[in-house]
């Protein structure tokens, strides 16, 4: 395979690993901060699909002007190899992923399935594992610790979110 096309698949599977961890991270730290919080599941499911839209288009477009930048600096520089290479592609590739992999910890939200923190929690919790498991397919890395290596990240934010949410509403509010 020619380095272009190793560069271009690489840029994407770059853009489809940030975007579906980041997603699904501040999507699940509105439930869990929520949570924490004693929030409404009106407001978490309100809170969780303005962040994915809000969030997911701030994402696409950063990906989008990342890229071109990346590009356009390249092009100055006289170095061409990767004209080919679409900001537009990978700003779709960041907001597709942002969308679909960061709506999972609303299903139980949305669909009113309960215990729904518990739910989606799991859910989060085996959708990151998944996360960085698939990499390994690609990577050729450690199933195992593809997968916990993203589990554990997301993890820690996850904890964060829950204990600002619990100790603002308990010391702030």
């Amino acid at each position: 395979m020619e380095k272009v096309a190793i560069h271009e698949k690489a840029g994407f599977l770059r853009d489809a690993v940030f975007s579906a961890n980041d997603g699904l991270i501040t999507t699940f730290a509105i439930v869990a901060g929520s949570y924490g919080a004693s929030l409404s599941s009106n407001i978490v499911v309100i809170l969780g699909l303005v962040n994915l839209v809000a969030d997911g288009i701030s994402m696409a477009s950063g990906s989008y002007l990342g890229v071109k930048s990346e590009l356009e600096y390249e092009g100055a520089e006289g170095d061409h190899a990767h004209d080919g290479d679409s900001p537009l592609k990978h700003g779709l590739m960041t907001f597709t992923t942002f969308i679909l992999i960061g709506f999972l910890p609303l299903l139980p939200y949305i669909f009113n399935i309960e215990p729904k923190f518990l739910l989606s929690v799991i859910i989060v919790a085996i959708s990151l594992f998944a996360i960085g498991a698939s990499r390994s397919k690609i990577t050729k890395k450690s199933f195992l610790r593809s997968g916990m290596e993203v589990f554990l990240i997301g993890g820690v934010a996850a904890i964060a979110a829950y204990a600002i949410g619990f100790l603002a509403e308990r010391y702030l509010l």
